[in-house]
Formats: C-alpha cells, sequence, structure tokens
C-alpha cells in the first residue's frame, strides 16, 4: 500500500525537477499600463512587448500607433530605432502620422473623391485638392480596442476598431483588427491586417513609422544604404497623385535595386525628386510566385550594423525620406524631429488606386476578409 505522504512526495518532486518545462508552455502576457486620456475622456493604454532576443516594441491603443522598437547595434548596444511621443498629446498633435496606422485609405486620393458602383463618394480634403490617410480624422486619430492574444512562442497584441458607415465618407461599416506578434525567439514584428465590410468599399492600410536605426535620431539618415526588390515605381505629378504610368526605375535615382546610400542621389536634377522634396514614391514590388510575406525592402545604417528587412504580402511599399519633417513635432525627450532624420517604408496598395483603373483593386466587398502581412525584422552585421 501507497501512503498518500509518498504520493505526495513524488508529486512535489515532479514539479520541481521540471520547473523550466512548465515556464516553457505557460503562456507569455504583454505589460499594460494606462497611457492617458483624450481630449474626450477616452482611455488610452500602452503595450509593452518583449522577447528573448533584446528586442522590445511599445504599442498605444491610439491609432494602433508603434511607439519604440529597442533593438541591439552589433555590439550589443540598445537603442530605439523609430520615432514617437512620450505622452498622448503628442499623438493627438502629430501631424506627421509618426508610428500610426493609416487607414481608411492610407496614401492619396486625387481631388478626394472615387467612384464605386456608379456612386461618387467624397473624402474630406487634407493635403491640398486631395486626401492623404484616409481625410482629416483617419484611423490614426482613433481609439481602438486592445487584447492580449500571447502565446508560449509570442507576445501578441490584436487591437480592432469598428469604422461606421459614412465616416469620413466612405461607404460601409468596416471592421479591422491590425495585430502584432513579437516571436520569444526571433528578431522581428510581424503586423497582421484583416478587415470585413457590409458594404462595397475600398481599403488600404499601412503602418506609418518612422525609422532612424543610428538609434540617433539628431542624425539624417542620409548614409543609410536602401535595397528595393522593384524594378518599377509609380511616378506621381506635382501634387503627389500617378499619373498612371508604371515607371522602369533602370538608370534613375529611384533604382534601388542593388543597395545604395540614401542621399547619393537624392538632390539631382530630377522631376520626381522635386516633386517630393526627396524620394516619397511607391515602388512596385516583384511577384515571385511564392506565397506569404516576401522581402520587400533592407535598411542597412553603416555605423551601428543594423539591418531592417521588410517583407510583405502587399504590392507596394512606399519609400518616404521624411523631406517634411520641419522640426516643429517635438518627440521622445522634446526632441526635435528635423528633415530627413528619419525614413518610412510603408506596405501598402498603390497610391489613388480607386480612380486608376490599371492599379491593382482596393475594393472589399460583403463575404470577403482583407487579409495582409508586413514583417520588421531586425539583425546586425559588420
Amino acid at each position: 500500500m501507497i501512503r498518500p505522504a509518498t504520493i505526495l512526495l513524488v508529486l512535489l518532486s515532479l514539479f520541481s525537477a521540471t520547473p523550466a518545462l512548465y515556464a516553457k508552455n505557460a503562456p507569455r502576457k504583454l505589460q499594460v499600463s494606462e497611457f492617458g486620456k483624450t481630449k474626450d475622456g477616452a482611455t488610452v493604454y500602452r503595450y509593452v512587448l518583449t522577447n528573448n532576443k533584446n528586442l522590445e516594441a511599445v504599442v498605444i491603443s491610439y491609432g494602433a500607433s508603434l511607439v519604440s522598437v529597442k533593438t541591439p547595434d552589433r555590439n550589443g548596444k540598445i537603442a530605439d530605432v523609430v520615432f514617437g511621443y512620450d505622452d498622448l498629446n503628442g499623438y493627438e498633435q502629430d501631424k506627421a502620422y509618426i508610428g500610426a496606422t493609416v487607414g481608411r485609405f492610407a496614401n492619396r486620393l486625387a481631388g478626394g473623391e472615387f467612384v464605386l458602383d456608379g456612386a461618387t463618394f467624397h473624402i474630406p480634403k487634407n493635403n491640398g485638392q486631395n486626401t492623404l490617410h484616409g481625410g482629416t480624422i483617419g484611423f490614426n486619430k482613433r481609439v481602438w480596442t486592445g487584447l492580449d492574444r500571447s502565446r508560449a512562442d509570442a507576445e501578441v497584441l490584436e487591437l480592432s476598431y469598428t469604422s461606421p458607415d459614412g465616416e469620413q465618407g466612405f461607404p460601409g461599416t468596416l471592421k479591422v483588427t491590425v495585430t502584432y506578434t513579437l516571436p520569444a525567439d526571433k528578431n522581428e514584428l510581424r503586423i497582421d491586417y484583416s478587415a470585413t465590410t457590409d458594404q462595397d468599399t475600398v481599403l488600404n492600410l499601412t503602418n506609418h513609422s518612422y525609422f532612424n536605426l543610428s538609434g540617433d535620431p539628431t542624425q539624417q539618415i542620409l548614409n543609410h544604404q536602401i535595397l528595393i526588390r522593384g524594378q518599377k515605381f509609380v511616378p506621381v505629378n506635382a501634387s503627389l497623385i500617378p499619373t498612371g504610368e508604371l515607371r522602369p526605375v533602370a538608370g534613375t535615382p529611384f533604382d534601388f535595386t542593388t543597395a545604395t546610400a540614401i542621399g547619393a542621389r537624392i538632390d539631382q536634377d530630377n522631376e520626381q525628386l522635386k516633386f517630393g522634396m526627396g524620394y516619397d514614391q511607391t515602388w512596385v514590388l516583384e511577384a515571385n510566385g511564392k506565397s506569404g510575406p516576401q522581402l520587400a525592402a533592407e535598411a542597412f545604417e553603416p555605423a551601428s550594423g543594423r539591418v531592417l528587412e521588410v517583407l510583405t504580402t502587399q504590392p507596394g511599399v512606399q519609400f518616404y525620406t521624411g523631406n517634411s519633417l520641419d522640426g516643429t513635432a517635438r518627440g521622445k525627450g522634446g526632441q526635435v524631429y528635423a528633415r530627413r532624420t528619419a525614413f518610412c517604408l510603408e506596405t501598402q496598395h498603390f497610391p489613388d488606386s480607386p480612380n486608376q483603373p490599371n492599379f491593382p483593386s482596393t475594393e472589399l466587398k460583403p463575404g470577403e476578409t482583407f487579409q495582409s502581412t508586413t514583417i520588421l525584422r531586425f539583425s546586425t552585421r559588420k
């Protein structure tokens, strides 16, 4: 007969002998705190995602915005490589879409309108005679609802927002989810987008983070080397609306098929560069027939050795070199964000697609689910 005391001792020994096993299989958990309250009194939360590779990402529920990404350089020194603000007021006052999830339609819509199913829809103009990034109050100015979906192998933040029919002039009630996933043992931040609608509508979502891989926001990013997997780009007119052409990059300052310093050709006498005051165009990404996210672009900062790879399922990437940052935005620690001190690689559909019949469609219909994925992968090299 086995005594109860003996059984208890055996069970205790099993638990004490295998703590690593139980810890390994235990779900991870986000660090959650209150970030502030909006002027309307809504509570905004701050979520911290960490992993085993010294990568940390901070996201807030206002604009589903990426606030911070801390990652080591080649010598192990950790620094923040994205722009952001220390408090909610910074995000409420922000005009540069710093770190934000952008929608309902990212980039520009010519004349602030488009035709869908024979009807013309008018969106507020906030960029001259055009609409930029969803209108005057886009997704970047909305409070999203966050849920901790973490697993044993990853910290996961799910943020959702329901955009009502007619918001900013767009048709259909749109339910949107943006999920940030930080794997426990990979130095990459995955962003998954999902959306459904109850009416025909148009949709273009992206993240608008500004990167400076040096970790020093006072430095310009002209020494960063950029590679973009695109043989063509989308030319624009003086108001940055696509002409409808898809132009080969070969022989132009837009050829980044081999890694080239941002500053090497940015000030050349080129009409497209003058229109954007630097780089502010969309590259057409090459389809290779493979499923899942594919490499769209890579950035390398020689002094720190930091590398950022951007993978996506989207057909284009907007490369923007912070040309309109004018020092009025004061970020973390009161730091002035000046011209060309950061770059953006915004994975998305092409600008003005609803008005460009030759571009990939951005229409979403009831019964369909829009899905896309972007991965920000960090590493170092000599």
